[in-house]
């Protein structure tokens, strides 16, 4: 039995705690962890196994929280992260668990997220969006669930939107030619392609041709 003489923060870490038993330094653990630690505490083999255990969950925790702080992630990237990190499967699964009752992690939030912002920023075809998605682990009933309202045909005008000006001011036959390349790069079809290179051609030319009425 082993008996806590110091609990001192990290210098480089100041939310890790180094505790030092019997005057020699033993381990270090998240604050959280070693809350409930106090000098004086005795400390035997299943207790030490124990904090260890609950610093490494914590530690798994906190490195998630990270990894989905800048987007939102899926159940599966941020397991392989955790995995690459070096966590085991027990820890692993223990960390996803808890990121998903506390309402931090989930494939439909995820799944519905990555479609709204593709179709905000980058259209692209349901099936493209569906390979995507199949891509980050996502399961086959959330995909459908997120992708089952969309239409090929507002997500082929919206694409040519974003590269209409660009395009816009070119020959047809060349407008057609990029235009085409474009959405079928994207994951339209042949048909939607070629009906969306006509809209968007004629969209464009009316849009350039309409004067501008000044204010008086």
């Amino acid at each position: 039995m082993a008996r806590i003489t110091a609990l001192k923060a990290q210098k480089r870490s100041p939310n890790r705690l180094n505790v030092y038993l019997d005057g020699e330094f033993s381990f270090g653990v998240e604050r959280i962890v070693a809350a409930w630690l106090k000098i004086g505490d005795e400390v035997d083999s299943d207790k030490l196994q124990s904090l260890l255990k609950q610093d490494e969950l914590e530690r798994a925790f906190m490195r998630a929280l990270h990894f989905i702080n800048f987007r939102v992630r899926s159940v599966y990237e941020v397991s392989q992260r955790l995995i690459q990190a070096g966590y085991g499967p027990e820890t692993v699964e223990k960390t996803i668990i808890r990121l998903q009752n506390s309402g931090l992690l989930g494939d439909k939030k995820f799944a519905k997220t990555w479609v709204e912002n593709r179709c905000t920023f980058r259209p692209r075809s349901r099936r493209v969006l569906e390979l995507e998605l199949r891509h980050k682990g996502v399961k086959e009933i959330e995909i459908q669930s997120a992708t089952k309202s969309l239409d090929e045909t507002q997500l082929a005008q919206k694409a040519a939107e974003k590269v209409a000006n660009r395009f816009g001011k070119l020959p047809f036959d060349e407008f057609r030619k990029k235009m085409f390349g474009y959405l079928t790069r994207r994951g339209f079809n042949f048909n939607i392609a070629a009906e969306t290179v006509q809209s968007s051609w004629k969209e464009f030319q009316t849009t350039a041709e309409t004067p501008i009425k000044n204010e008086t």
